[in-house]
């Protein structure tokens, strides 16, 4: 049912306006009354109804004064109908300027009132039914971009979507909240206040929650999060149990506080316990996801060092450290599907293709999630480490040659630019990292050092055979502070520019 609110100071015509007319004929139920402005700017707020009809001539606070204020005060208002006299047939004109959309003259009709109700409904519900469609594709895409966080995924343009799509404000702080498979039926802002919270199914069909908590004191959070499970047990009449994360800065966090909280709801559902439990109550699992990175981070670098013999022995540790901590095999598999993003991502920064990989390891041991134990993930992972390791070593051994030979010749035409090994790296699909070692290798010196000496020999051929300022020179070869060209020029020719330039002229003559 729309909700509609009516707002008259004289209680003989709300009455009559609750009892004339057959709201619920055209899909509508009176949700409240007021008998001024300012009761009507309270109640409005508070109870959000989709029509409203005001007098205009209300004491402190008239109708068109409520309605600009309403307007100005909620994302969402109200759509609005005057009831105004003969008399007030000049304010009604006004009053269509104020994003009213009809007016009624008193004494009300009711054939006149219905027909606008009949009109109102559908507009309303035409509206309400395309807000709904676009909240749900939003929605979609939210769920998106936080699975994306939650599997390690990060970038600019992801952090960018999410700060866009999310109302994220910069360095925004968070928590996760992870309550199992319970469905919302409610909206969060029944619990949370508007714009800081969203919901999210993980790939397991559990449902969740993140939300900017800098404004959220803990007796708040305590409140709010109380009444959201008292609300999930009367809708699935059953115990629940709600996991919450510490609070991190910033979108990079969002995969570590979906952990924390996954794992103080797998432990307490083995438990077979329901409340509501914090992550920060629980010292003994504060400090291991740190250990879990690390092990990770360190097989990593064995398979891009190409560090065979050590691989077999590096999931051994990670495997070890998972199961001294107790960690579930679902927490387990998040990591390793994180590190399958990074493995996949470093190939195709080299021209590979991913999917070698990936298809060759399905075919061998079927999907990531049919790994039900630590016996078959830990095989899983040192398959996928193998397979890694031999294509990454393949492809850097075949585009080894031909990358370095582009980069050179684009260092080579472009040095006068502004060049970073950073932006080459990009514009090239390469690690930055790999590919200085890459330019040291094939150069014979470090990338800065081969940069600076193209600009250097250029400056001097500059000072040989023009006129102009050395400040100018400096600007030309790709140095936009002097001071620092200078500083280089001597490092390298072992003068200073202006003693170059005039021993070269001497020579000349």
């Amino acid at each position: 049912m729309m909700r509609v609110m009516l707002v008259d100071d004289e209680p003989w015509v709300l009455e009559g306006l609750t009892t004339m007319i057959d709201w619920g004929k055209y899909g509508f139920e009176v949700c409240g009354e007021a008998l001024s402005g300012p009761d009507a700017l309270r109640l409005i707020q508070e109870l959000k109804p989709d029509l409203v009809l005001t007098d205009i001539h209300m004491p402190v606070i008239n109708g068109l004064e409520l309605i600009t204020r309403i307007n100005e005060l909620m994302a969402n208002p109200p759509k609005f109908v005057i009831l105004s006299g003969y008399d007030d047939f000049k304010y009604a004109r006004i009053a269509l300027r104020q994003k009213v959309n009809e007016y009624l003259l008193k004494p009300i009709d009711d054939e006149e009132i219905e027909a606008l109700l009949g009109r109102l409904s559908t507009v309303i519900q035409d509206e309400m039914a395309l807000q709904k469609m676009v909240n749900k594709r939003q929605s979609l895409v939210v769920n998106s971009l936080i699975n994306r966080f939650i599997q390690g995924e990060h970038d600019d343009n992801l952090e960018l979507q999410a700060r866009k799509l999310m109302n994220l404000q910069d360095e925004a702080e968070l928590l996760c909240i992870v309550m199992g498979a319970n469905p919302l039926e409610q909206q969060l802002e029944d619990y949370f206040p508007r714009g800081l919270a969203c919901c999210f199914q993980d790939g397991t069909g559990k449902t969740g929650i993140l939300v900017q908590s800098a404004s959220i004191t803990q007796d708040s959070l305590e409140l709010m999060v109380t009444e959201l499970r008292r609300a999930i047990m009367e809708c699935s009449q059953e115990p629940a149990i709600l996991a919450i994360s510490e609070r991190r800065i910033g979108v990079q966090g969002i995969r570590r506080i979906y952990l924390q909280s996954l794992e103080i709801w797998k432990q307490k559902r083995n438990q077979e316990k329901s409340g509501i439990f914090y992550y920060s109550e629980i010292p003994k699992t504060k400090k291991n996801d740190d250990l879990h990175e690390e092990k990770f981070k360190q097989l990593l670098d064995r398979v891009i060092a190409h560090d065979t013999e050590r691989i077999e022995s590096g999931v051994k540790e990670a495997f070890a450290s998972f199961a001294e901590n107790l960690l579930t095999n679902e927490v387990v598999q998040i990591y390793v599907a994180n590190l399958e993003l990074t493995l996949c991502r470093l190939i195709a920064e080299i021209n590979g293709e991913p999917n070698r990989i990936m298809n060759t390891l399905q075919l061998e041991y079927g999907n990531l999630g049919d790994q039900n134990d630590y016996t078959r993930l830990s095989r899983y992972v040192g398959r996928l480490c193998a397979l890694a390791d031999g294509y990454l070593f393949e492809l850097k051994q075949h585009n080894e040659g031909n990358t370095i030979f582009n980069v050179i010749q684009y260092v080579d035409r472009e040095f006068r630019t502004k060049l970073q090994l950073q932006d080459l790296a990009r514009q090239f699909h390469m690690n930055s990292t790999y590919l200085g070692q890459l330019f040291r290798k094939h150069a014979g010196q470090s990338f800065s050092e081969y940069l600076n000496e193209k600009r250097i020999e250029e400056a001097k051929s500059l000072l040989k055979r023009t006129q102009l300022k050395i400040s100018d020179i400096a600007v030309q070869v790709g140095y936009p502070n002097t001071d620092y060209f200078i500083d280089k020029f001597k490092k390298i020719v072992g003068v200073v520019p202006s003693v170059y330039k005039n021993t070269s002229q001497t020579k000349q003559l």
